[in-house]
């Protein structure tokens, strides 16, 4: 049983979600040979200010 986690900003809409569970899904199934009711997928949001790029936070990035 494939787990994907997939960590991303806030801010994407359902259906972007959507897409690419749908989509991760697909290739899992096809490149492991897994049926799509096995895999499993875990979309961790979290807030902009909880991530940094070169040592400043993505919040106060321009």
């Amino acid at each position: 049983m494939p787990i994907v986690q997939i960590h991303l900003l806030e801010g994407r809409t359902l259906e972007q979600k959507r897409k690419v569970v749908a989509d991760v899904t697909n290739c899992i199934c096809q490149d492991l040979e897994v049926r799509p009711e096995q895999v499993r997928i875990i979309l961790e949001e979290m807030p902009r200010e909880h991530y940094a790029i070169a040592g400043t936070l993505v919040s106060d990035r321009a």
